[in-house]
Formats: structure tokens, C-alpha cells, sequence
């Protein structure tokens, strides 16, 4: 009988299968997908995401209601957070992590591959 992924694993298995993508631990216990020097955004185990988006984008994305305020920055436009809780966040996490993905992809392309790879 196969073992049920986490929302964690879930999340982890897709972002990390695309290109460039780098995930592991970050300085604050926090899990992060990083493209080359930029991180694209980060987990707190199964129940929270965070992220970071221009302005605009942020505005919209809260607008939708698919993001809130940073619980760390609440007055801030940019961080985010969303929390996860089932199926459906859990696929709009990964949404929110392709955004981001493919506006740092437009705009410096994929980071060269590590000479050791």
C-alpha cells in the first residue's frame, strides 16, 4: 500500500521537478525553493506557505483572496502567507510558487547548472 504524501511532500515533489529548482532547509527553520539566488517562496511544515510579490501581484492575489498579509510583516505589501489546509490549498500553493517561478524565469532565465552537476 503506497503511504499518502504530506501537503509538504506534495508541494515539494512538483516544485523541485522543475528546472533549476534547488529546495532544502532555510535560516529560520523554514523549508525554501530557491531558483539560483532568489527564493521563490517557503513552507512552515504541512500548514503554512510564504512568499514574496510585487506589489501589484500582491494586490490582486489578495484581492482574490488566495493570499494574506505576512504574519511577521502585516503592514507590508509583498509578503504573503497562505495557509493549508486541505486538497485546494495546497494545489494554489503550488500555483502561487509557479508565479513566481515564471516571473524570475522572464526576467533573468534559468540559473546556469553547478559545474559539480
Amino acid at each position: 500500500m503506497t503511504k499518502a504524501l504530506t501537503a509538504s511532500g506534495q508541494i515539494t515533489d512538483e516544485v523541485t521537478s522543475w528546472p533549476g529548482i534547488e529546495a532544502g532547509p532555510g535560516r529560520r527553520g523554514e523549508f525554501a525553493f530557491r531558483l539560483g539566488r532568489r527564493e521563490i517562496g517557503h513552507l512552515h511544515g504541512d500548514h503554512a506557505a510564504h512568499f514574496s510579490f510585487p506589489k501589484q501581484v500582491w494586490g490582486e492575489l489578495m484581492a482574490q483572496g488566495r493570499i494574506v498579509p505576512h504574519p511577521v510583516f502585516p503592514d507590508a505589501q509583498g509578503p504573503a502567507a497562505r495557509r493549508i489546509e486541505g486538497d485546494a490549498d495546497v494545489r494554489d500553493v503550488i500555483t502561487l510558487l509557479r508565479l513566481n517561478y515564471d516571473r524570475i524565469v522572464a526576467r533573468h532565465g534559468l540559473p546556469e547548472p553547478h559545474p559539480s552537476r
